[in-house]
């Protein structure tokens, strides 16, 4: 089979491919996603189980590729193994909240990484940590179901049906979790706004 390297393919017909036997298909895949999955997972508060919990995702994905029908967008049946996963390793650990993810995790953050000049400086970069830290630590106190659908949106880009597909809610729910995640990240972060 050809080798997939368009970026103009779907990640629908991507799926459909590699559940036909084309595994570049699944390279595409997971090259896209991997990032997105892997802080989906991390930002849940699974910071030291993350990688593995992100391997289980996509060996799952790999596991149910034959029965994989393009009926919704494939990011939010990603995301629903991503979420149904992460629900066995709370049930598992014995915890009926998600927990927040450590502090001291060395992932990229997302204020040092914009582009700019003032950037080297330490002092920038001091000012950009603790914002960075002011970020995580708002999310973190999210409850469990806002933080999720909050992150479904920014590390997984799905809309608010895709949301309440992948997270099995009413479009209602989703949407109302997602506007009082919104709402409290903006009062707890008003004076960076």
């Amino acid at each position: 089979m050809p080798r997939t390297r368009s970026t103009d393919v779907t990640d629908e017909t991507l799926m459909l491919r590699y559940a036909a036997g084309e595994v570049a298909a699944f390279e595409v895949l997971y090259r896209r996603h991997k990032g997105g999955v892997f802080r989906y997972l991390l930002r849940h508060g699974a910071s030291n189980a993350s990688e593995e919990l992100a391997q289980d995702v996509w060996t799952s994905l790999i596991r149910v590729r034959a029965q994989y029908q393009a009926t919704a967008k494939f990011t939010t049946y990603l995301y629903r193994l991503a979420h149904n996963r992460l629900i066995d390793f709370y049930r598992a650990e014995g915890r009926a909240e998600w927990a927040s993810r450590d502090a001291d995790d060395d992932t990229e953050d997302i204020v040092t990484a914009l582009p700019g000049q003032r950037t080297e400086q330490p002092e920038v970069q001091v000012e950009s940590k603790n914002i960075a830290d002011r970020i995580r630590a708002a999310i973190a106190a999210l409850p469990p179901a806002q933080r999720e659908v909050f992150l479904l949106q920014q590390e997984g880009g799905l809309s608010v049906v895709e949301i309440a597909a992948a997270t099995a809610v009413p479009e209602e729910t989703a949407k109302s979790r997602l506007r009082y995640a919104i709402n409290k990240l903006r009062a707890q972060l008003e004076d960076l706004l």
